[in-house]
């Protein structure tokens, strides 16, 4: 199967330029995409894209990589109703450094004869003065062109309107495009649907300044099957960066994926061959409770983001969240299952503690008579074990490996308590 028939078949393909097909079979093609550095990490979105470049790459064309830099000084206006804070040089700089590490996990950067590229676009765009730019790039496009993309288009339409910033960056962009040509004989750029518009103003900067056909390709913005936007949780966004989504949260994710979008996930976010996801698809459909297709994807991805190890060590953790009882667990599986959970470290007095001092000194309960209410109407769980005495001590031999309590009230509310040696 070539590159064209792949994206195609992976739901990777909403609109291209005429020809591409032909260039991807007439030899390597350089392709680039740019990353907008407004975090210093890549969420679960982005990794769409991170995959479009890596399967150029494992096709034998030639990624790059633009960690924006210098766009990110201005903010790409592209599917947003307002405009964007502006960040410091700094804060840029740190974000840069933290999306290159994502990126080396998934790109090969030491490939013989293909290898990936990291560049910045500050290299040149913060080298070009605004009489230079006007002169060079901003000429060769009327307002009236400029008006008609739709990123720009829908902020005019909106109350707040379209800074003359962020105006322009659709002409910053296109100058990447040349500038990329220029220096690597780079002719495709991808993305997201959204960004069409911008690929595009790149593609009539090179045919008017070198006469030189090239190309775009951008595939559509996810959304689930329930009509919620991809990547957003009730916790908030899922980062690629382990310090803001732990590998477990990262795992639970994927594992969690309706039974309607996980075959399309196996196509977007995997490298498993057709096959494989054909017979995945079939045991969804022939054993949704199984959830083979949904286990695969989770181990697949965070694999890829995170390392095999932090895949054993997730699914480890998983068997944590179905234990009857956590004392045989370890005192990392349980603190990686609770980590969100507040925590409370005291010293436990010899004798132990009363059941209900221990929920009222952590904030569990209000008051100890509360306590002794929940107890009493099996409200109250210790290490995931109901609690039914009331009047019962809580010993250092109660807890998971002699450190730990996991108190739970009701379904979901817990509380860690750790013991102080």
């Amino acid at each position: 199967m070539d590159l064209y028939r792949e994206l195609e078949w992976r739901g990777m393909l909403s609109d291209a330029t005429e020809g591409l097909r032909d260039a991807f079979a007439a030899g390597p093609v350089t392709g680039y995409i740019g990353f907008d550095p407004t975090a210093d990490s890549l969420h679960v979105g982005s990794l769409l894209t991170v995959m479009g470049l890596a399967r150029l790459q494992r096709f034998g064309h030639r990624p790059i990589a633009i960690v924006g830099g210098g766009t990110g000084m201005i903010g790409d206006p592209s599917g947003k109703s307002q405009e964007r804070t502006l960040l410091s040089r700094e804060q840029i700089e740190a974000n840069v450094l933290g999306i290159r590490r994502q990126l080396e996990r998934v790109l090969d950067f030491d490939r013989p004869g293909n290898p990936a590229r990291i560049v910045n676009n500050a290299d040149w765009l913060a080298a070009v003065d605004l009489l230079g730019f006007l002169r060079d790039t901003g000429k060769y496009f009327t307002v009236n062109y400029m008006l008609q993309k739709e990123s720009v288009n829908r902020r005019l339409e909106s109350d707040e309107g379209i800074s003359y910033t962020e105006f322009s960056y659709l002409l910053l962009q296109a100058r990447d495009f040349l500038e990329l040509y220029d220096r690597h004989g780079c002719t495709l750029q991808m993305g997201g649907s959204d960004q069409w518009g911008n690929i595009t103003a790149g593609i009539e900067l090179i045919r008017k300044l070198r006469g030189v056909r090239v190309h775009g390709l951008v595939w559509p913005l996810m959304t689930t099957s329930a009509g919620t936007k991809f990547g957003k949780t009730e916790a908030g966004t899922v980062w690629l960066d382990a310090s803001r989504t732990s590998p477990f949260k990262f795992y639970q994710f994927w594992l969690n994926t309706d039974d309607r979008d996980v075959v399309g996930h196996l196509k977007l976010f995997t490298f498993l061959a057709r096959e494989r996801i054909d017979e995945l698809a079939g045991a969804t459909a022939e054993r949704p409770e199984a959830r083979e297709a949904q286990r695969t994807l989770a181990r697949e991805v965070t694999a890829l983001v995170h390392g095999q190890d932090h895949v054993q060590r997730a699914e480890r953790a998983a068997q944590v969240l179905f234990s009857e009882n956590l004392g045989d667990a370890s005192v990392e599986d349980v603190l990686t299952v609770f980590a969100d959970a507040p925590s409370t470290e005291l010293a436990l007095p010899a004798e132990g503690i009363p059941i209900a001092d221990l929920l009222t000194t952590v904030g569990l309960t209000s008051s100890k008579s509360e306590a002794t209410r929940l107890v009493k109407s099996n409200g109250i769980s210790v290490n995931n074990v109901r609690a039914t005495d009331e009047r019962r001590r809580l010993t250092r031999a109660d807890a998971i490996r002699g450190e730990l309590f996991i108190l739970r009230k009701g379904r979901k509310d817990h509380h860690i308590v750790r013991l102080r040696a």
